[in-house]
């Protein structure tokens, strides 16, 4: 019962909040308090959000999808503008019932509809719908409602406003455009009152500061182009500012798309396009005696954003794929996972080779790899004193690497080998076959791989087998163009022998140059880096291989306990749900690393605390590997600084949240991470953690936060 309960007061708050595109509890009771400023318009408000959510549950729909507010908050508006319009009687109540029905419907058929092309709803529905009562109304058959003269009326029919109308004491204490701003936002809900305004402007800083911002770069721009332009010459309608020229430009600047210059480039861009779509409509709609409403942002919004949608280039401008209702937390999370989820975009490649191997010669390198052939890497294997050989090194087998396996870098099937080319003698190169023996694998269409100057008769497959990442595929030579013996790899989008070369990266190795070993994840070895395989630690990965249906209890202090299930989303990402405190944590296994992907839900959960101290994890056994991540940064506790940087965050990003862990020495079973936040360069420690293994399995986890110390053990519930 009280689960039901939360779900219902969610979804009317999120019903008020969604009018700013947000999730927002603040802003959503804000919104719904000063409603209530119009009683009349309030309640039928309310009512309506109510009726709705309670008929659509009962109707079988998706409960996520109900809880956004996606299907109620046009009938919000439909309540607010019936309380505007008419005075209230019985045929009121009768008409906005079904009024709300019908518009309910309109909403569902729209949202199906337009979800398949990407494009949401906004309010078109209630447009729609509100012009078919404001037709049956004024017709020569009456259905008994009863029109009311306000000047919010004048205001949605016209296209002008007069400052003079200002009925709130507070004109006479604050700027003009000050007044006006607020009225702007009063409009929004149907009110021309800037106490509401006030109230809407701090819900909505609180909620977020770049779409405060944006709202007030639209107003300006919009006030000032007005002003320049002398296009209203008694100022543009406040209505017309709240809910067409605000919303718009942080619809299109923070919510569509990932707010960044561009993005407000695109929302002042818009400003005049909304200025001709709202003299067109008033002169169209004149003729029916009907208000333009939100029309000109909506149709903005459609136009813009089906336009970006149609792009096959998405590098400048990024749209929203994950909507979190915060553009903070779009940012940030969009910036965080552009890195770290390259697992998601790129065929997962190892190198070619067991133990430590150098980059003689890297990408676009000045011996051979030039041109349409630059992107290739030669390896060699070098002693202590960087010699590729033992003495006297006049022979192949002198050399390191001659007759050394060469692996299989993914998983793939055969398309190509060469194996009758002569090994050469040191010093010596074969110009006639330059690539000498090779073996081509493809492993996913337009990916294959290839190796060269193998030794002949070396290689172990033929045309048309098929291999496994890992599999002995032939040994390294010194056949072709190859002065001594080396491995020559690259990735190309054809099977011959050939090819042009391709920019494509290595999943995971460890890199060490100048001393020191660096977890590496889909990059690509510079010349000079000496790297190998990473070694997966069996044990340290049984302990991370968290299956749908695995459950743990989080013991802390007495009495606090916290019980987790791992679930597979329809999407197939895996997450930790905590079924006491409602947290939920997704996260990737790839078989090399475990991470978590994102979080959601109090931070004051155990499961928070996991998150942080195992934010990534490498199944290694090398203490000598450090491995490095970052943080999104609205985890930032430091709410004070972290506002400064939301506001500039756009442009520029002066904090940092980083993540380090130490591998365990062998048999220690201890993982050490630190989170540093770094402003401006300036580093402080935030978090220390130490999560113990034993018997392949999670024994607990010590952490301290902010000076805060928890120790959490960790109860594996089941055996799977």
């Amino acid at each position: 019962m009280k689960s039901r309960f939360l779900f219902f007061i969610k979804t009317i708050l999120n019903s008020y909040a969604i009018l700013f595109f947000s999730q927002n509890s603040v802003l959503g009771g804000i919104l719904l308090l000063v409603s209530f400023l119009n009683p009349l318009a309030g309640m039928s408000g309310l009512c309506c959000v109510m009726f709705t959510a309670a008929l659509i549950k009962t109707s079988g729909y998706q409960r996520e999808h109900i809880q956004t507010g996606i299907y109620s908050f046009n009938n919000l508006l439909l309540g607010l503008a019936f309380g505007t319009f008419y005075q209230f009687n019985m045929y009121y109540v009768i008409w906005l019932i079904f009024t709300a029905l019908l518009l309910l419907m309109i909403t569902v058929v729209l949202a199906e509809r337009l979800g398949k092309l990407g494009l949401p709803i906004l309010s078109i529905p209630f447009i729609l719908c509100f012009w078919i009562l404001l037709l049956s109304a004024d017709s020569l058959f009456k259905i008994g409602l009863v029109s009311k003269s306000s000047v919010v009326m004048q205001e949605v029919y016209g296209a002008t406003a007069n400052l003079s109308y200002l009925h709130n004491y507070l004109s006479f204490n604050l700027p003009d455009l000050l007044c006006l701003f607020f009225r702007s936002f009063s409009a929004i809900l149907f009110q021309d009152n800037i106490i509401t305004g006030a109230c809407i402007a701090i819900g909505l800083l609180i909620h977020s500061r770049i779409a405060f911002s944006l709202a007030v770069l639209g107003f300006l721009v919009a006030h000032g182009l007005n002003a320049s332009l002398n296009i209203y010459p008694d100022d543009i309608s406040y209505y017309h500012l709240g809910a067409n020229f605000m919303l718009a430009t942080i619809a299109i600047g923070s919510f569509f798309t990932i707010p960044s210059i561009r993005s407000y480039l695109w929302a002042i861009a818009c400003i005049p396009v909304i200025f001709i779509l709202i003299n067109a409509f008033s002169v169209i709609l004149a003729a029916y005696n009907l208000p333009v409403f939100s029309l000109p942002f909506c149709v903005i919004s459609f136009t813009l954003l089906y336009f970006l949608l149609l792009r096959k280039d998405v590098a400048h401008l990024q749209l929203v794929k994950l909507q979190h209702y915060s553009p903070e937390r779009n940012l940030y999370q969009f910036i965080n996972q552009q890195n770290r989820l390259n697992n998601l975009q790129y065929f997962r490649l190892r190198l070619p080779f067991m133990g430590s191997w150098t980059v003689s010669q890297g990408y676009d390198g000045n011996i051979t790899h030039i041109n349409d052939w630059g992107k290739a890497l030669d390896f060699v294997i070098e002693d202590e004193d960087k010699k590729t050989f033992k003495f006297p090194g006049t022979l192949p087998e002198h050399f390191y690497s001659f007759n050394k396996p060469v692996l299989s870098c993914g998983d793939g099937v055969v398309a190509n080998v060469v194996d009758n080319v002569e090994d050469n003698a040191i010093g010596i190169e074969n110009l006639l076959e330059n690539w000498g023996n090779t073996v081509v694998i493809k492993h996913i269409d337009g990916l294959y791989s290839k190796v060269s100057h193998l030794k002949k008769q070396s290689i172990k497959v033929k045309i048309g087998d098929t291999v496994k990442q890992g599999e002995l595929i032939g040994l390294c030579g010194n056949s072709g163009r190859s002065p001594e013996p080396h491995l020559h790899f690259q990735l190309q989008i054809t099977p011959y022998i050939d090819a042009k070369t391709l920019s494509y990266p290595f999943s995971y190795y460890v890199s060490r140059k100048n001393e020191q070993e660096r977890m590496a994840s889909f990059t690509i070895p510079k010349q000079g880096d000496v790297v190998n395989p990473v070694a997966i630690v069996n044990a340290t990965a049984k302990a991370f291989d968290f299956q749908p249906g695995y459950t743990a209890t989080l013991v802390g202090e007495p009495g606090v306990n916290e019980q987790l299930e791992v679930f597979k989303d329809e999407f197939g990402q895996t997450y930790f749900y905590s079924i006491t405190s409602g947290a939920t944590a997704y996260f990737i296994n790839d078989g090399t690393q475990f991470y978590f992907t994102s979080f959601y839900g109090s931070h004051q959960s155990l499961l928070f605390l996991f998150y942080l101290a195992a934010y990534k994890i490498t199944f290694t056994d090398n203490d000598h590997v450090v491995v490095h991540d970052v943080f999104p940064l609205h985890l930032l506790n430091n709410k004070p600084l972290l506002w400064l940087q939301d506001f500039v965050s756009p442009f520029f990003r002066f904090i940092n949240l980083t993540y380090r862990a130490v591998n365990p020495p062998p048999k220690s079973g201890a993982i050490q991470s630190t989170q540093v936040k770094q402003v401006f360069g300036k580093q402080k420690i935030l978090m220390e953690a130490t999560i113990s293994l034993a018997n392949d399995n999670i024994q607990g986890y010590c952490i301290t936060v902010n000076g805060n110390h928890k120790n959490i053990e960790w109860v594996k519930s089941n055996t799977y």
